[in-house]
């Protein structure tokens, strides 16, 4: 299989997605408006990540394009509000569709997980013409990022299998990470107004 021919078209959706996204940020900056994106990061799958999933998944070699999250786009936001404000900004949008949504937010996942996923259609346009590329867009706070990231790396030490007193750990430091969004949210526009003054200098 011709992996970079393959994945080449995920590559340029994912590109795409962040110019548009950071575009949007933007255009909040310029009207001296409060952001909803703190920042944005995008990656292609790795192949043997790819390769690994599509094994559990059961999925064969020539259905690999199943796997929803090939292309990924992470949206990260200071608030939990800022969330919903960006998933109702891409509901809005006509250059991509919507597939499905996962509110990981408001019911989390049992391990303490907290995001809200986007699976999108997009439009990439090749030299065969134009291809749709399946994307995930997942949108989260800075707080919900640090967790996931650290529960990433360590189901990776552990191979998916986290010992009992360390998922114990993560679960209690998911709900700490979510009281610490609750306050920001509560002093949100505190913050908000001493960003506009900070900028002003």
């Amino acid at each position: 299989m011709n992996w970079e021919a393959l994945l080449a078209p995920y590559a340029q959706a994912v590109e795409e997605l962040k110019v548009k996204l950071k575009g949007i940020r933007k255009q909040y900056e310029y009207e001296s408006k409060h952001s909803p994106i703190e920042f944005i990061t995008g990656r292609v799958k790795p192949v043997p990540s790819i390769l690994e999933k599509a094994e559990v998944r059961h999925i064969p070699l020539d259905k690999i394009e199943e796997l929803q999250d090939i292309a990924g786009v992470r949206v990260v936001c200071p608030f939990v509000d800022d969330i919903y404000a960006i998933v109702n900004m891409i509901r809005s949008r006509e250059d991509l569709h919507i597939i499905d949504e996962k509110d990981y937010v408001s019911h989390k996942k049992k391990s303490g997980y907290r995001s809200f996923h986007i699976i999108i259609r997009y439009p990439v346009e090749t030299i065969h013409g134009v291809k749709m590329v399946i994307a995930e867009i997942q949108i989260r706070t800075l707080a919900m990022n640090f967790w996931a990231t650290n529960e990433h790396s360590l189901n990776y030490k552990y191979k998916g299998k986290i010992p009992e007193n360390i998922q114990s750990r993560l679960q209690r430091a998911a709900e700490a990470a979510f009281k610490l969004d609750e306050e920001m949210s509560i002093i949100k526009n505190e913050v908000q107004e001493a960003k506009r003054l900070f900028h002003r200098k």
